[in-house]
């Protein structure tokens, strides 16, 4: 077995299975903790202020939108770019069907559209690690866990790119390798809010919708 069939069979399996237990581990911890129960009289619904404290939280503010401009922008960029490598690159689309999948497949970006949509997301994320060390209040609050999934998500989005080439396969197996230990990082550091995030923004719409205040 070579090092390239390490990393994309058992590697990537014991990785996957780590990220899906550990995810749901915490995600079902989360929700299992429910919320404290508030005996003050309802002024309104708290399940009508999850859903609108999510959709929200996706447009600034007008009086803010000025300050969170290069936040707004670099966080739509890079998220949305991430999530179309993740799901939408040839490669990848490829490796999820053979691997996971069973056959199941789906349209593929040409491989302009890859280099596009990467573009956009390395531009995005080096927006948003600019801001964390650029504003005092960010830096501040900026840890290891904040510095370590930026690195490593930079370095499996960078190593991909190289690996695009399929000029050698120890290329492939470096961007293999990375993401197996991203795989495994992720439900353990704050990466983890890709699946917590609509909990945290829902739970406080609930409680501002429960007591009646406009969102």
């Amino acid at each position: 077995m070579s090092f390239l069939e390490f990393v994309e069979g058992p590697l990537f399996y014991v990785a996957a299975t780590i990220f899906v237990v550990a995810a749901l581990w915490r995600l079902i911890g989360i929700i299992a903790m429910g919320r404290r129960k508030d005996i003050s009289p309802p002024k309104g619904s708290a399940t009508a202020g999850f859903f609108k404290g999510n959709l929200r939280h996706f447009f600034p503010r007008g009086i803010f939108t000025r300050r969170t401009a290069m936040h707004i922008f670099g966080g739509y960029a890079f998220h949305l770019g991430l999530f179309g490598l993740l799901l939408f690159a040839a490669p990848h689309v490829a490796f999820l069907s053979n691997r996971i999948l069973f056959g199941l497949s789906w349209p593929a970006l040409p491989r302009w559209g890859f280099i596009a949509v990467a573009e956009v997301a390395f531009a995005g994320l080096i927006i948003l690690w600019v801001r964390r060390f650029s504003d005092p209040v960010m830096r501040m609050i900026t840890d290891w866990d904040d510095r370590i999934g930026t690195w490593l998500t930079f370095f499996v989005m960078l190593s991909g790119c190289f690996a695009l080439q399929e000029s050698h396969d120890s290329l492939r197996a470096i961007h293999m390798l990375l993401v197996d230990i991203w795989l495994i990082y992720f439900p353990f550091g704050r990466l983890m809010h890709t699946f917590t995030f609509f909990l945290s923004r829902g739970n406080s719409g609930a409680t501002y919708g429960r007591k009646g205040m406009t969102l």
